[in-house]
């Protein structure tokens, strides 16, 4: 028969057993009811990227096609499509992730109420162990009527004193635990914010897209004839204004120090999107021998992307400056740019933007939404043009303090000599 206090220790084993094994069923039941709901909105967000994908494809085919003004309401059209996927994308995407912050508030809640619960059933076994822990050997034999009893109340006591370490060890996986869940949380909440901060510019995009579908509606009266001869005066104003920027540039002077830039080299800059189509390429291209650029090459890298794609910060640094050329009617240049400064002695510029998210004197990090892509300035289609420069040699300045450049005079925009602007796919 067991002396009582070896009694106690049996029974604390059972105790300490039920504490640890015991599982919340109430928490139970609403996790996997949230993890149900969680599978259904996984699903709907991959019905929507699928429909995303489709009107991206129709959108290429449409852009592959002879300029005309139904393609070019084909094309508004569909983007006005896609652009509404984006934001039920979005939309699921919020509730998404307030089902996945819910679900570890219960287990952060579920895991602090164990975490209380063993720590009170630890707390009682030990001082048990404490009260008994003055009892000699010699005492403990002589309390049993025979050895055997006493060796198989000693191996009771190690199989509590062996329980009593995993339960502890369970403990710290229980605070460990609760610690990954809190810090899964955090960054759930920030990922949910930055979604939350999208919506608002993504309905600015949808607004801009109606707005575009309006303007050439108005200008053509859906007539094509009327829409050939925008675009005719569009290019050749555009000639106008880059014969004139040309000649600005030609006349600055400002040296450029080589050491102030990096050396030529692969991932010093990231890519500003995150799908890559080269449209055009930096320098004398296919495009920029039929006069676009009055002779010169093409001044940065185009990427060929449907309006409204989110546009990334290539690098880290500060908004040096943000502009919309088309501000100034008869303008065709840049539309809406921004320029960002890195610490690097490079600087960036992400034009014909459709909206802008950033303010200059804004510090930026390396991949950050800066803006959505659009079909501002003058642009054949919707796309982004990534200029880079040396930063010594960038300026900021309305045009119309260096010189009256015709219909642009007001406009205020990077600008810089010949050498100061590099191939960005030198350092991408």
């Amino acid at each position: 028969m067991l002396p009582d206090k070896y009694k106690k220790y049996t029974y604390i084993c059972f105790l300490l057993a039920l504490f640890f094994s015991i599982s919340s069923f109430a928490y139970a039941d609403v996790i996997d009811a949230i993890r149900n709901k969680m599978t259904s909105a996984s699903e709907e967000i991959k019905k929507i990227e699928k429909e995303i994908e489709k009107y991206e494809e129709e959108l290429q085919e449409i852009g592959e096609q002879k300029k005309t003004l139904t393609t070019e309401v084909s094309r508004l059209n569909t983007s006005a499509k896609k652009l509404s996927a984006d934001l039920n994308l979005t939309q699921s995407k919020i509730y998404n992730t307030n089902l996945t912050i819910d679900e570890l508030e219960l287990k952060i809640e579920e895991k602090e109420k164990k975490i209380e619960k063993n720590k009170k059933a630890l707390v009682s076994s030990i001082r048990s162990i404490q009260l008994n822990d003055d009892t000699s050997l010699i005492e403990a034999m002589l309390t049993h009527t025979s050895l055997t009893d006493f060796w198989s109340n000693v191996d009771t006591l190690e199989t509590f004193q062996n329980g009593l370490r995993i339960n502890i060890q369970e403990l710290h996986d229980l605070r460990a635990g609760l610690q990954n869940n809190k810090e899964d949380e955090l960054a759930k909440r920030i990922e949910l914010g930055n979604l939350s901060s999208s919506i608002q510019y993504q309905k600015q995009v949808v607004d801009y897209n109606k707005r575009e579908k309006d303007k050439i509606l108005s200008i053509t009266k859906n007539e094509e004839s009327k829409y050939q001869e925008y675009l005719n005066d569009a290019q050749a104003r555009r000639e106008e204004f880059e014969r004139e920027l040309s000649q600005l540039e030609s006349e600055l002077k400002i040296a450029i120090d080589p050491s102030s830039i990096p050396k030529v080299g692969k991932g010093i800059l990231a890519w500003p999107l995150d799908k890559i189509i080269i449209t055009q390429k930096f320098g004398t291209t296919a495009f920029s021998k039929t006069g676009a650029y009055n002779g010169k090459g093409h001044n940065g890298v185009d990427f060929g992307i449907p309006t409204g794609t989110p546009v990334k910060t290539a690098g880290s640094g500060v908004v040096q400056a943000t502009g919309n050329t088309d501000e100034s009617k008869g303008c065709y240049s840049y539309g809406k740019w921004v320029l960002i400064k890195h610490g690097t002695g490079l600087s960036t510029l992400y034009a014909h933007l459709s909206v802008i998210k950033v303010s200059p004197g804004q510090n930026v990090a390396l991949g950050d939404v800066i803006a959505y892509s659009g079909n501002t300035g003058y642009s054949t289609g919707p796309h982004l043009h990534f200029t880079l420069y040396a930063s010594q040699g960038v300026q900021v300045r309305k045009l119309g303090e260096v010189k009256a450049i015709t219909n642009c005079g007001n406009v205020t925009m990077p600008i810089a000599p010949f050498e100061a602007y590099l191939n960005p796919l030198d350092y991408l």
